[in-house]
């Protein structure tokens, strides 16, 4: 199970990529592993200190009762410290974005790859296409 941020890839120039665990309660994770969760309008702030994953839309778990989880709240990502602090000097100074790529399982867990990403303009992503389609062409031609 693996869930892809196609947005982030079209819109960001992706200059690095972390991976984190998520903090989840337990029907979080069982709605995780069910594929119920969207990223695409997801977003990643250091405070104190700390990583939290803010708009990422888990969907409640059936079975749950009433402990069943709010879908949108903000989830703390676990990073080592030095891994925060490196990401946060690079935000705060060159204006780069943390925006989750994908989430998937690993080892029974839940983990997150973020990207330190840098916005793309119109014509950027005009020849992101350009270059997609060639590349398409070339293939079909084989």
């Amino acid at each position: 199970m693996e869930i892809k941020n196609k947005k982030a890839y079209h819109n960001y120039f992706i200059e690095e990529e972390y991976e984190a665990g998520i903090e989840l309660l337990g029907t979080e994770i069982k709605s995780v592993r069910k594929g119920s969760i969207d990223i695409s309008d997801a977003y990643v702030r250091i405070k104190d200190n700390e990583a939290y994953i803010i708009n990422m839309f888990i969907e409640k778990y059936e079975g749950g009762s009433i402990f069943n989880h709010e879908p949108n709240r903000e989830r703390k990502l676990l990073l080592h410290k030095k891994e925060i602090k490196k990401i946060y000097e690079k935000v705060k100074k060159e204006g780069f974005t943390l925006i989750p790529l994908k989430v998937y399982i690993k080892n029974e867990k839940a983990k997150i790859l973020i990207g330190i990403c840098k916005g793309k303009k119109l014509y950027d992503k005009r020849e992101s296409i350009k270059i997609r389609d060639l590349e398409r062409e070339n293939k079909n031609r084989r």
